[in-house]
């Protein structure tokens, strides 16, 4: 027999049912998975070492946590997750606006049914789907959103006086009675506000308009904070941290590889982009490494952060670009292009916070730079190192193809030319091919191209060859070849 299919009290006093507070289930939960070694936490990507071990210990303490990090740091993802923990179902008094558990009733409501009805209080059941509540903390919250107030309109129904505590109209968190309560953003409630949650959190009154309720309440707590928020717009006033049991500092991803399967992951791309566009591995590991630039760029305001749904997003608009190339240019097929980054722009300029110096230069210039020292960062992981300072006459790798550019003005690489032209374009550029036959020997064809332009915009980025931008592409030069040929 299912278990839902108990109907009464007296069903469930009949087979020895009993229920336990929602900590010690998911102390007991987690308890069972670890030792069958089952993942709870899945899909969360880079915290396996650090993170999840410290969640797992305060879920054992069974305390109420604060989970404190920058933005996009999987934060409210992780809180999510912890209604795995729950049982799949649990009893409560049918009709109860809190979920009362039927052994040991809170609300007025259900004392008087189980007096009244005894072993035949009719029961029904909640799925662990819905035993999560989440509250957005912003300045207007009110003591009444959170705790309760007196409902006029119930009195008048009812008849009864304001005296009476039926009137009572209970606020988001006793209705999260024996559920996961999340209150994101604590920093933005107001300080008074977060004075109310004392009590709740240590002792288990609450006082609604006058009346002194001793409602012990179930509620697992989870609190999520950004640190800028301490300096910006508020701060988590002492009395509530002391009461707050574990505090996790989340963080970004420590690889490349990491952050790859977290966007690859999270990429809502439509099933004919992913059938009808390569991504080279390198245009991967560039657009993860524009977020490490980000995060330590001069430009960008660090205390801010750099979202994970910045290369998200990023990657999303990437396989567009290159679909609307293909679908101008009447082609069922394409790869990434370096010059399809062009279109990751808008991703980039807003999703971070610039410094002063940063507005100086413009969002897009900043975004444009942070390709750059991308790709100077990873171009010595393909090619030889070119140093910053060398003797003039000393030979490097790149002699032969600085001088195909010397002797040959005014390259260009246009944007949207099909895949034929892009290959012709490039296959010119004789030294080009030979640099990538003898250093990636065991590129994947579909790859060359890509890595022929990343030559191009590493080159540039070491200020061995120069850029411009034109309307609709980029011209590629010798870097003083236009003055020499003046003179």
């Amino acid at each position: 027999m299912n278990i839902e299919q108990l109907k009464t009290l007296g069903d469930l006093k009949a087979i020895g049912y009993t229920t336990k507070n929602i900590k010690e289930e998911l102390r007991d939960n987690l308890i069972q998975k670890i030792k069958e070694g089952e993942q709870v936490f899945s899909g969360i990507h880079g915290y396996e070492n650090s993170v999840i071990p410290e969640l797992e210990r305060a879920i054992l303490s069974k305390h109420n946590i604060n989970l404190l990090g920058l933005r996009g740091q999987a934060k409210t993802r992780l809180a999510r997750l912890m209604t795995k923990l729950l049982d799949e179902y649990i009893p409560y008094v049918s009709g109860s606006e809190i979920h009362d558990d039927p052994f040991q009733p809170l609300s007025k409501y259900a004392i008087d049914l189980l007096e009244k009805e005894g072993d035949n209080t009719p029961i029904s059941w909640l799925h662990r789907s819905d035993r999560f509540y989440e509250k957005l903390a912003t300045p207007d919250v009110t003591v009444a959103d959170l705790i309760g107030d007196v409902d006029p309109i119930k009195a008048a129904n009812l008849k009864l006086s304001y005296a009476d505590d039926r009137v009572i109209h209970f606020g988001m968190i006793p209705r999260a009675n024996r559920c996961i309560f999340v209150i994101n953003e604590l920093p933005d409630l107001q300080a008074r506000i977060q004075v109310a949650l004392f009590n709740i959190l240590q002792e288990g009154d609450i006082q609604i308009r006058g009346f002194k309720l001793r409602l012990s309440l179930d509620v697992q707590f989870v609190f999520t904070a950004n640190p800028e928020d301490y300096t910006n717009r508020g701060s988590i006033v002492t009395p509530l941290k002391d009461r707050i049991g574990s505090q996790i500092l989340t963080h970004y991803p420590k690889s490349i590889a990491i952050a790859k399967t977290i966007t690859s992951q999270e990429a809502k791309l439509d099933s004919r982009q992913s059938g009808a566009i390569h991504v080279p591995e390198l245009a991967k590991d560039i657009l993860e490494q524009i977020g490490f630039e980000a995060r330590n760029s001069d430009y960008i305001d660090a205390k801010s952060g750099v979202s994970a749904r910045m290369s998200i997003t990023a990657y999303e608009n990437l396989l567009s670009t290159a679909e609307r190339r293909a679908l101008q240019n009447g082609e069922t097929s394409t790869t990434v292009r370096l010059s399809d980054f062009m279109g990751v722009i808008p991703a980039i300029t807003g999703k971070v916070e610039l410094v002063y110096e940063g507005e100086q230069e413009g969002a897009s210039e900043v975004a444009i730079q942070l390709l750059e020292s991308a790709i100077k960062t990873l171009f010595p992981d393909y090619f030889p190192k070119i140093e910053k300072l060398a003797r003039a006459n000393d030979e490097t790798p790149y002699d032969d193809l600085i001088s195909w550019f010397f002797e040959n003005t005014d390259f260009e690489l246009v944007d949207d030319v099909t895949n034929t032209e892009y290959k012709e374009i490039l296959s010119k550029v004789t030294p080009l091919t030979d640099l990538i036959q003898k250093y990636q020997k065991d590129l994947p064809e579909t790859d060359a191209n890509f890595m022929k332009e990343f030559v191009l915009w590493g080159l540039v980025a070491f200020n061995k060859l120069s850029k411009q931008r034109f309307i609709d592409g980029y011209q590629f030069n010798d870097l003083y070849g236009n003055y020499i040929r003046g003179l």
